[in-house]
């Protein structure tokens, strides 16, 4: 069973429509993946995910260990099992979760030492270990353990910290390579260098060489300017192993997933579809809205005229602000369904339009609208 397939590529762009093949199911990219970090998308059901389309969900390794923890999953029979979630997992290393613990963790050669953020206690993760978790896990698609650097970080820390993410992706193929009789899970690299265009070159080409089953681009959407994360994303694919599907880990505004999708990436996550609908916005063809707004009181019209999901068909902006304004967890719950639909919607028009060579066009004309453009949060 051949893991990913490149099935076309657009006559005008980079962008390109694939197969990835699980023992699960088969993944149609571009895909974007919503985040379950607890082994669960917040204020959806699975079976919601399912019907509008979700082929695989991200789940985070660093808060799965601390809780339910690794024991309690595999007695399940893994987190598939455990969640109730029947298509592809992809599990997160921690990596950037440990790095954004800051003041409670320290990185050294060997590993990452940290704090759990439940109490307090001490844990250490080395590249072996979490290799060894995901696939007690059951992980369709494991990611291996790496540093991610702050924004405008010194170039020595940039460097030090790409160096160890290497040294790390080296132990973990090795560790992974142990499990010859693991079929059902693939391992992906993690490319670092900052914002360094030369050690992003280097990363890119020393992880392609590793033999990893894909391969994911790090360090961006960590602070920087639009403009630059599409700089850094455009050159760094430039040096990647293109057999591979390339994983932009995340992103997911609509605009910067049309640009990672004309850079020629096939797979991207973000939480940012779940956490605006819990602060009451909502993406749109023309931008994104805040229910809040006054001018929604009494507007009865569905958050977006042009959208087929379950909350356009069924109710209003204004029921939908009232629900917000008195913190109706339902609130909550249909913006989130609209928010996911909506990039799903928007993902499956850019796999026809690259399909009819037409990725371009849809593109320009779809940001043409977007008139309301903003960076992750």
């Amino acid at each position: 069973m051949e893991f990913f397939e490149i099935l076309k590529t657009d006559n005008n762009s980079r962008a390109r429509l694939g197969k990835i093949t699980t023992c699960r199911n088969t993944i149609f990219t571009p895909v974007f993946m919503p985040v379950g970090t607890k082994a669960t998308v917040k204020a959806v059901l699975n079976e919601q995910l399912a019907e509008m389309g979700c082929e695989i969900i991200l789940s985070n390794l660093y808060h799965l260990y601390l809780s339910p923890g690794i024991k309690i999953i595999k007695k399940a029979g893994g987190i598939h099992n455990f969640s109730n979630w029947k298509k592809a997992v992809l599990t997160d290393s921690g990596g950037f979760q440990v790095f954004s613990l800051s003041g409670i963790r320290k990185v050294i050669d060997n590993g990452v030492e940290f704090k759990s953020v439940i109490d307090g206690s001490t844990h250490f993760f080395t590249p072996e270990k979490v290799i060894e978790m995901q696939i007690e896990m059951g992980s369709d698609i494991m990611m291996v353990l790496d540093e991610c650097s702050i924004f405008n970080a010194p170039d020595n820390l940039i460097a030090e910290a790409a160096e160890r993410t290497l040294k790390w992706a080296k132990l973990s193929i090795a560790e992974y390579n142990k499990y010859g009789d693991n079929k059902n899970s693939k391992l992906f690299g993690i490319i670092q260098g900052g914002f360094n265009k030369d050690l992003r070159k280097y990363c890119a080409e020393t992880v392609s060489e590793l033999g990893f089953g894909g391969i994911a681009i790090g360090g961006l959407s960590v602070g920087e300017n639009r403009n630059l994360t599409v700089e850094m994303m455009d050159h760094t694919v430039n040096y990647v192993d293109k057999s591979k599907p390339l994983y932009v880990m995340g992103l997911g505004d609509p605009a910067g997933i049309l640009e990672a999708i004309n850079c020629g990436v096939d797979m991207f996550d973000c939480v940012l579809p779940t956490r605006i609908s819990r602060n009451g916005s909502a993406f749109t063809q023309t931008g994104r809205i805040n229910i809040n707004n006054a001018k929604f009181s009494d507007d009865f019209s569905p958050i977006d005229d042009c959208c087929n999901c379950y909350t356009c068909r069924n109710y209003s902006r204004a029921y939908i602000k009232h629900l917000h304004k008195n913190k109706e967890i339902l609130s909550s719950i249909l913006l989130s369904i609209h928010n996911l639909y909506f990039l799903f919607d928007l993902v499956g028009k850019c796999r026809n339009a690259i399909s009819n060579n037409n990725f371009n066009n849809f593109k320009n004309n779809f940001l043409k609208n977007y008139n309301n453009v903003r960076p992750n949060p």
